[in-house]
């Protein structure tokens, strides 16, 4: 499988596993103390971690360093916007496909030779 697909697919479940983390308690925890949210997080995240630093370290064989936070911003985004709709319920907005669209032209200017 070409590295930049092995990156791709690791960051992907990297980011599923942050955007828990990171938001997954305002729903689960949020009548917790905050130090439980944390301590709860961190056991997500080490799972993040686990397949960011490969997906990096793969990734760096093909792709530079802005390349790789580029494509991770992108697929961050990609993750966190049905994480907000389907799982905090959280409504649609047009801000969304704007930041898309900007995020688009960052992705242009890293990856054009």
């Amino acid at each position: 499988m070409p590295t930049t697909i092995q990156t791709i697919l690791l960051l992907i479940c990297s980011n599923v596993f942050m955007t828990f983390a990171w938001y997954g308690h305002l729903k689960n925890l949020a009548d917790k103390p905050w130090y439980l949210a944390a301590i709860f997080s961190w056991l997500i995240a080490f799972f993040e971690y686990a397949l960011m630093v490969p997906a990096n370290r793969i990734g760096h064989a093909s792709l530079t360093v802005g390349q790789l936070k580029i494509m991770q911003e992108v697929i961050t985004l990609m993750v966190f916007v049905p994480f907000a709709i389907l799982y905090l319920k959280e409504p649609f907005k047009i801000d969304y496909v704007y930041a898309g669209l900007c995020m688009l032209g960052a992705v242009y200017f890293m990856f054009r030779s």
